[in-house]
């Protein structure tokens, strides 16, 4: 049996990682905004919400408090909001609202530190944890994305990961940034891989490939240590 606490997780890719990663038996805490319907699903995976945004300074503590002293053997987070322009033919730099760049990197990069940080003593419980970071190719080198915050924040992420991954080594902790390309968050898991195939040709990640690779992942032994991997689609010309 694992416990899984799952950030970001009320659609898209971490609605897919809460329906696709737990087993029969297992428990998962689902972090966010607004109530996620996969608790509704009846699929013996015992599912509790934890209502937080992450924008407040106390959500690592709400989050902790709620889990109280329960181990953790897999942490997910699953966190990237962008500039409210981004990714548009439109978007323009020089028009970010300073407000909307703090909130940027609070939410993508200090809410990731701090509550990783609250959740340790969760995590050192189990006999093999895991953590996993969703960054992305804008977080890479020698990429063209003009988001300067969203960009600034995933590359903040592997920092994050990099450092943390020493820290917790000694507790058997492992930790692993995940960097993909678009990924086809429109069409839903039960949908199957095909779909996303036939829909757009190869220039977007299916779900089912996202959870693929973290199952993969959480079930190696504490030996292995995956640091890092990245996923662009075939044709992304950003990796």
């Amino acid at each position: 049996m694992k416990n899984f606490i799952l950030f970001g997780a009320s659609k898209g890719l971490g609605e897919a990682f809460v329906k696709g990663l737990p087993e029969h038996g297992d428990q998962v805490w689902v972090v966010s905004r607004t109530y996620p319907s996969s608790l509704n699903v009846e699929d013996g995976i015992q599912k509790y919400w934890i209502e937080a945004d992450l924008a407040n300074p106390d959500a690592s503590k709400l989050i902790t408090s709620a889990l109280n002293d329960i181990a953790i053997d897999v942490l997910i987070y699953n966190v990237g909001i962008w500039e409210s322009k981004g990714f548009r033919d439109d978007y323009n730099f020089e028009q970010d609202d300073p407000a909307e760049i703090a909130n940027i990197i609070n939410i993508n990069v200090t809410s990731a530190i701090t509550c990783i940080q609250k959740l340790l003593p969760n995590l050192k419980k189990s006999d093999n944890a895991k953590i996993f970071l969703i960054g992305s190719t804008a977080g890479l080198e020698h990429n063209d994305f003009t988001q300067v915050s969203f960009a600034a924040s995933k590359f903040g992420l592997r920092g994050i990961g990099n450092s943390m991954r020493e820290y917790v080594k000694k507790y058997g902790i492992g930790v692993t940034c995940i960097n993909p390309g678009e990924i086809a968050t429109q069409i839903p898991l039960e949908d199957g891989v095909e779909k996303v195939l036939s829909t757009y040709g190869g220039t977007q990640i299916p779900l089912q490939d996202m959870v693929s690779l973290v199952k993969c992942v959480m079930n190696l032994s504490k030996a292995s240590c995956v640091k890092e991997i990245t996923i662009p689609t075939m044709l992304d010309t950003n990796a």
